[in-house]
């Protein structure tokens, strides 16, 4: 016992300086309470590993499978928050802090929009303004340039598309507004595989969405890419 205490000190720390800022933003204690059992149960996953992204990445997606789907914005604010402290990133701590970029009363998922296949037929219908046309064309383009085939191209964008159905008519181009319709979006997906690739091809997107000139260096074509779950 006294082994495992000395392993998980980084992340129990980490732990107690969150939830320690998060009180004094005014978190109330039952918020505080499931942020700290949710991050006590991801601990033995990452307690003793190297402070890498891919660890904690693929440790958070094995949690995911116990925890309620529409809790799943909330559980992903707080894990992509405790992020920062558990790899004592303190710079970016500062600057969510300055920005009032954290989460304190997280939304719950919509359990209406859960339907796949539903919005699967919505989006053959569906028409997008030139703001989300433009990022849509240039992140097909990209693909294409990338040597992707056209079913790997479709396949992300319609991906991409159920993402702007949530983003639809919101005129900021603003991250915490996008990672908050992600997290309300991959809770749709029943197979692991497909949220991990909704997941990446969301990251990747983001750049053409707030148009950033380097976005194309942001693409990873993974060629063994499955199809989406129907």
């Amino acid at each position: 016992m006294l082994v495992k205490s000395m392993n998980d000190i980084r992340e129990r720390e980490a732990i107690s300086a969150y939830l320690k800022l998060l009180r004094s933003k005014g978190v109330d204690e039952g918020g505080l309470k499931q942020r700290e059992q949710w991050l006590l149960d991801l601990v033995p996953s990452i307690a003793g590993e190297a402070v890498d992204g891919l660890v904690y990445r693929e440790a958070v997606e094995q949690q995911l499978v116990s925890v309620e789907r529409e809790q799943w914005p909330f559980f992903l604010s707080v894990v992509r928050e405790y992020y920062h402290f558990w790899n004592g990133d303190i710079k970016a701590i500062a600057a969510l802090n300055a920005g009032d970029e954290f989460e304190l009363n997280p939304a719950k998922g919509q359990t209406a929009d859960q339907n796949l296949k539903t919005l699967w037929q919505r989006l053959d219908n569906e028409k997008f303004g030139v703001a989300d046309t433009w990022p849509l064309k240039a992140y097909s383009y990209a693909l294409r340039q990338e040597g992707a085939e056209q079913a790997l191209v479709d396949t992300r964008l319609r991906l991409v598309k159920l993402l702007l159905l949530k983003l639809k008519d919101i005129p900021e181009r603003d991250h915490k507004v996008y990672r908050q319709a992600v997290d309300a979006t991959v809770g749709i997906f029943n197979m692991k595989p497909t949220q991990r690739l909704f997941l990446s091809v969301v990251r990747e997107f983001y750049y053409f969405w707030i148009g950033d000139p380097e976005a194309v260096n942001h693409i990873q074509i993974d060629r063994s890419e499955i199809l989406p779950d129907q």
